[in-house]
């Protein structure tokens, strides 16, 4: 006779199902192709909206130095004019494959006058706490219509707008916006209006 003190009391109709265990290739080949896909939507979003330049060369010093890897803001100049001060990147006039990092010094219909180791714009002396040393050539440029003038930060060993004049605005690649590496150079760009008081 059978042992009724080991049968269950009551049924629970909510206790799933034991399926025996099966292996689904086609459920494991369908989540890589998502991760794939979202992997490459990432992608695609990331490097529409940003770029990632290395500094090549000390024009940039002390604010960007040799071999230090920036973040490049693609969108800022799409709804807004690029302002004196900041740094810029952009394709270089003379080469477009090479990419350039500069400081904005001259938007259109600016003059830019640079004479007794000070620059100025229409007139006005520029405060500029980031250069590494004051200029040590003289000029004067009239900035046209769509381009706009740079300079390198450190003013006496820097390749720009005094050598090759101006950037036409369809090369400009967006605005430098953090070093990303070395990791001990961390840190955001500091774009500074140079237009000192009057």
């Amino acid at each position: 006779m059978e042992n009724l003190e080991n049968l269950p009391t009551e049924l629970n109709p909510e206790a799933p199902a034991v399926e025996p265990s099966k292996t689904r290739p086609f459920r494991v080949v369908l989540d890589v192709i998502e991760t794939l896909l979202l992997a490459l939507v990432l992608f695609l979003g990331i490097n529409l909206i940003t770029a990632r330049i290395r500094v090549d060369g000390p024009s940039m010093q002390p604010t960007l130095y040799n071999g230090e890897y920036v973040l490049v803001n693609r969108l800022a100049y799409k709804w807004a004019k690029p302002r004196l001060g900041e740094v810029i990147v952009f394709r270089y006039p003379r080469n477009p494959r090479q990419e350039y990092v500069k400081r904005l010094i001259g938007v259109p219909g600016d003059e830019v006058y640079i004479a007794n180791k000070q620059v100025f714009v229409n007139g006005q002396l520029l405060d500029e706490p980031y250069i590494a040393d004051a200029p040590n050539d003289n000029g004067r440029w009239i900035v046209p219509e769509n381009s706009l003038f740079v300079l390198g930060d450190n003013r006496n060993d820097s390749s720009d707008s005094r050598d090759w004049e101006f950037v036409p605005m369809e090369n400009m690649i967006g605005k430098a916006l953090v070093v990303y590496w070395p990791p001990s150079a961390w840190g955001l760009i500091a774009h500074t209006n140079p237009l000192a008081s009057p």
